[in-house]
């Protein structure tokens, strides 16, 4: 690169998407409002240069130098385990779902390493901190197959972590193994151990989807907990 990053992320920054950040992030300071499809040019011109050397060097200071770091991690051309390992580093600076969710996005090379990646996120489903329990939810939507769905609620049904952002993550997640396995999630959803906001949210997120008819939006709106 020709100038530091944090030059370039305050050029590519604007305001009001900043404000707008700061609105889905509550109490998040430090953002500097880069859109998204810019933070991925990015990197993806770093990945073409040190981008080893710009990751032992990269700044914490930003919510997009963050995502950006997780953003090369994803892009790089590396074998598994070295990824692996770049991610085991990454995983402790996820403190927002923005960074969460656009890292877990990246992580691509997990459709040519099912079972090697299933094993690598097992610890972060049993965590106690909020976002690395939320980077294990979020990974399960490359999970969304038959073989792992039983696997996957299971661990739903031990995630007793009071955090919002783990449950509503639980929630989305879930929305997405019924929009692609309708049967088996309903008969994991009329016997589970989810708490109450959990489950209901799960509901809500069906019904919102685009991929899921009229009449089926009201038989799962009748399942609502009260």
């Amino acid at each position: 690169m020709d100038k530091p990053i944090r030059v370039t992320l305050e050029e590519l920054a604007e305001e009001g998407y900043r404000e707008f950040n700061k609105s889905l992030t509550p109490g998040k300071e430090n953002i500097l409002g880069v859109r998204l499809p810019a933070l991925r040019k990015l990197a993806k011109q770093l990945v073409k240069e040190d981008w080893r050397g710009y990751l032992k060097e990269a700044k914490d200071d930003s919510m997009e130098e963050v995502m950006l770091q997780g953003m090369v991690i994803g892009y790089c051309n590396a074998e598994i385990e070295e990824i692996l390992s770049l991610a085991r580093a990454f995983i402790p600076k996820i403190d927002c779902w923005p960074v969460c969710d656009s890292f877990c996005g990246g992580l691509k090379i997990t459709k040519k390493h099912m079972e090697r990646m299933w094993e690598f996120i097992q610890p972060y489903l049993a965590s106690d901190k909020e976002y690395e329990l939320r980077f294990g939810v979020v990974m399960l939507l490359y999970y969304l197959q038959p073989e792992y769905a039983s696997l996957a609620f299971a661990h739903f049904d031990q995630i007793k972590h009071e955090g919002y952002y783990v449950k509503m993550a639980v929630a989305w997640v879930l929305s997405m193994y019924y929009v692609q396995l309708p049967e088996l999630t309903m008969e994991y959803l009329k016997y589970n151990a989810l708490d109450k906001f959990t489950y209901n949210k799960t509901l809500q997120k069906i019904v919102e989807s685009l991929k899921v008819d009229p009449e089926t939006k009201l038989r799962i709106k009748a399942m609502k907990r009260k």
